[in-house]
């Protein structure tokens, strides 16, 4: 592994926690509240306003996104493999613990009668009770991570991303937009650069024909096109999937890529750690702004997990 390889791995763990931890100053706003809570525009953790939904994080601490990035990851380091059991497992042990956030689709395949043992199949039967409907952003948000384990083998990473998607989310356009997330890092940390808009769009109509109009929106010069503050679609996997492409397609670097998502609201954490995953492998950790990572709360398990996936890759 090289130099720049390690700096780029390093951006992605930390673009995923800063997006997610900043992001939360505007998650669920419109951007008349941002405008309002944000008159000069967010820019830094202490600046998040402290509401009935807020104030439940320390300012720069992460939420359940990146909690379950860490839990995909601690699976890896414990199975050295990517393995959906172990992950069921190191997820369920999460959900034990209580943690102020997790969504619908999470909550509701996490308590399936013997989840742990047969995930994919609890997932399958939620996705079924939804009208084969469902399709949260619940396995995107943490799927970033596997787009780092096993960066060099582009099989391997997709094989990887679908069976641990699955474990919650059973929707094609949920799996296919996972896909297209690690496809797209690894191909960054490997080569320095990703695969066209086209291969983008093919690799997407693989899963579901209706992921190639996102990634077109993706690449829209106005990140308004992709309306992601719509109280009724956000949330949407394919919503934050090309909240993640604008960014890498269009930002000059981390800080103004991630600021703009931010300010769009809606889903804002998720949509900004996507977002963020992204920039920081294609600006590597060293084009991440020092506030930004000096202000993030728990580094120091952030750097633990950093070294102990270079370790098991290395």
């Amino acid at each position: 592994m090289t130099d720049e390889q390690k700096d780029r791995i390093r951006g992605v763990f930390y673009g995923q926690a800063i997006g997610d931890a900043l992001g939360l100053g505007t998650e669920f706003m419109d951007k008349q509240r941002i405008a309002v809570c944000y008159p000069e525009g967010l820019r830094d953790y202490e600046q998040i306003v402290q509401d009935a939904h807020r104030s439940r994080w320390r300012k720069g601490d992460w939420t359940d996104d990146t909690d379950q990035f860490m839990c995909v990851c601690d699976s890896i380091l414990t199975a050295k493999k990517a393995d959906e059991l172990a992950f069921a497992e190191r997820l369920f042990d999460w959900f034990e613990d209580s943690p102020m956030g997790i969504g619908h689709t999470v909550y509701k395949v996490l308590t399936m009668p013997q989840f742990r043992q047969f995930p994919h199949k609890a997932a399958d039967v939620v996705w079924k009770m939804s009208g084969r409907k469902s399709a949260a952003n619940g396995a995107i948000m943490r799927s970033s991570i596997l787009g780092v384990f096993e960066f060099w083998d582009t099989a391997k990473v997709i094989d990887n991303t679908e069976r641990i998607a699955r474990v919650t989310h059973w929707d094609l356009r949920c799996v296919g937009s996972s896909v297209i997330l690690t496809k797209l890092i690894s191909s960054l940390i490997h080569h320095s650069s990703i695969p066209n808009s086209d291969a983008i769009t093919e690799l997407g109509e693989r899963y579901d024909s209706r992921i190639k109009p996102f990634v077109e929106l993706a690449l829209s010069e106005d990140i308004e096109a992709l309306q992601l503050d719509d109280p009724k679609t956000m949330g949407y996997t394919l919503k934050t999937m090309a909240a993640g492409l604008w960014a890498y397609f269009n930002a000059s670097d981390f800080e103004s890529g991630i600021l703009k998502v931010i300010h769009e609201g809606g889903d804002a954490d998720t949509n900004a750690c996507v977002a963020g995953s992204l920039l920081g492998a294609k600006f590597g950790f060293q084009g991440i702004p020092e506030r930004l990572v000096r202000g993030l709360l728990r580094r120091s398990e952030l750097e633990e997990k950093i070294e102990g996936m270079l370790g098991l890759m290395g």
